[in-house]
C-alpha cells in the first residue's frame, strides 16, 4: 500500500508534530461564577459537583489563586434572594444591587480581571424567564427596554463585557445603542446568538434557583432541529453592533461553532454547560471514564470545532492541569 495513514500516528511526537488543533490556552476559557450575598457563603451546587455559590469575600480569595494559574477572565451570574424577585424583574435595575456592587468590588481589587456579566432577567425574575411576561407571553420590546438599561448600569458598575443571554429580538442594537449614549463605547458586546432551548441546562438553574415557573423557553430560545436560523441570528447581531458571537450549548452543536467560524470572520464563543459538566462528573464519579482526559478531549473538540473563546465550568480543573 502506498497509503498508510498509521504512519503518522506510531509514537506521540509524531502526533504532536502533526496535530491539527493545539490544546485551548487557559487564556482562551472564561470561569463562569455562582455569586451569592452575604459573607463566607460557600454553598456546592448539588448537581454540579466542584461548583459553589459563593459570597464575594471568598470569591476574592479564589481569584487570588485561580489567577496565579491563568485564569483572568470570568462570567458572574448571580444568585438572588426570592424575596427580592417580581415578575417585573425590578432588582435588576436596582443600581445599589447586589450584583452591581460585587462588579465594584471585584474591580477594585483585581482591575485587569476580564468580567463577563449576564444580561437577562430570569434570576430577577419570580416568573425564572429572560423577559417580562403580559398576558402569558414573553414581551419583547418592553425587555429590551430593561435589558438596555441594565447593561448601563453593569458598564458604569466596570463590566467589561455584557452579555445578553436573553434570546429577544433587536436587543443588541438597543443596548449598543444605549451604551453609547452613556459614553459607554469600551464596554464590549458579547451576544448569546445561538442560544438554543436545550435540555443541559438544569444544574444551572438549580444554581441560581431560576427554572421557568410556568411553560418552558421555545418562544425565544432556538430550536435544535434547526442550523440556518442560527446563521441568521448570528449575522444579525454582528448588524446590531456584538464584538463576540456565541453559540450555546456547546457539545451538540459543534457544527453551528463550525459553521459560525466558516461563514462570519469574527470572534466565536462557545458555552460548555452545565449539564455538559455535570455528565462529565457524574460518569467520573462512577469510575466510567478518566475525569482528566474527557475534559481536555471535550475542551479541545470546542476549539476544533472553531470556538475562539470557551465558557466552561472546568476551567479550573483544566488550568491546573495545564499548568502541572
Amino acid at each position: 500500500m502506498k497509503k498508510r495513514p498509521r504512519r503518522i500516528r506510531k509514537n506521540s511526537f509524531i502526533r504532536d508534530l502533526v496535530a491539527e488543533t493545539s490544546l485551548p490556552e487557559v487564556s482562551q476559557l472564561i470561569y463562569p461564577v455562582f455569586i451569592q450575598e452575604g459573607r463566607t457563603v460557600h454553598q456546592e451546587i448539588k448537581s454540579m459537583p466542584g461548583q459553589y455559590r459563593l459570597s464575594i469575600d471568598l470569591l476574592l480569595q479564589r481569584m487570588a489563586t485561580w489567577r496565579k494559574l491563568g485564569l483572568n477572565n470570568y462570567a458572574l451570574f448571580p444568585n438572588i434572594d426570592n424575596s427580592l424577585k417580581n415578575e417585573n424583574a425590578s432588582e435588576a435595575l436596582n443600581p445599589d444591587g447586589f450584583l452591581y456592587q460585587a462588579i465594584k468590588q471585584i474591580k477594585d481589587r483585581f482591575p485587569e480581571v476580564n468580567l463577563f456579566t449576564d444580561l437577562a432577567l430570569d434570576p430577577f425574575s419570580s416568573d425564572g424567564h429572560d423577559g417580562i411576561i403580559e398576558n402569558g407571553k414573553i414581551v419583547n420590546d418592553r425587555t429590551v427596554e430593561v435589558l438596555a438599561q441594565m447593561a448601563i448600569l453593569q458598564a458604569q458598575a466596570g463590566a467589561d463585557f455584557v452579555c445578553p443571554s436573553d434570546m429577544m429580538d433587536g436587543r443588541v442594537r438597543q443596548i449598543r445603542r444605549a451604551l453609547e449614549r452613556e459614553g459607554l463605547c469600551d464596554t464590549g458586546i458579547v451576544a448569546y446568538s445561538a442560544k438554543y432551548a436545550s435540555s443541559f441546562y438544569g444544574p444551572f438553574r438549580d444554581a441560581l434557583d431560576s427554572a421557568p415557573r410556568a411553560g418552558d423557553k421555545k418562544t425565544y430560545q432556538m430550536d435544535f432541529r434547526n442550523s440556518r436560523e442560527a446563521m441568521k441570528e448570528i449575522e444579525l447581531d454582528i448588524q446590531e453592533g456584538a464584538d463576540i458571537v456565541m453559540i450555546k450549548p456547546a457539545l451538540s452543536f459543534l457544527d453551528i461553532i463550525a459553521q459560525a467560524k466558516r461563514y462570519f470572520k469574527y470572534p466565536v464563543a462557545a458555552y460548555n454547560v452545565s449539564g455538559e459538566y455535570a455528565m462529565v462528573k457524574a460518569a467520573a464519579g462512577n469510575g466510567w471514564l478518566d475525569e482528566n482526559k474527557a475534559l481536555v478531549e471535550i475542551l479541545t473538540s470546542i476549539k476544533r470545532a472553531g470556538a475562539d473563546i470557551i465558557f466552561t465550568y472546568h476551567a479550573v480543573d483544566y488550568a491546573k492541569l495545564r499548568n502541572s
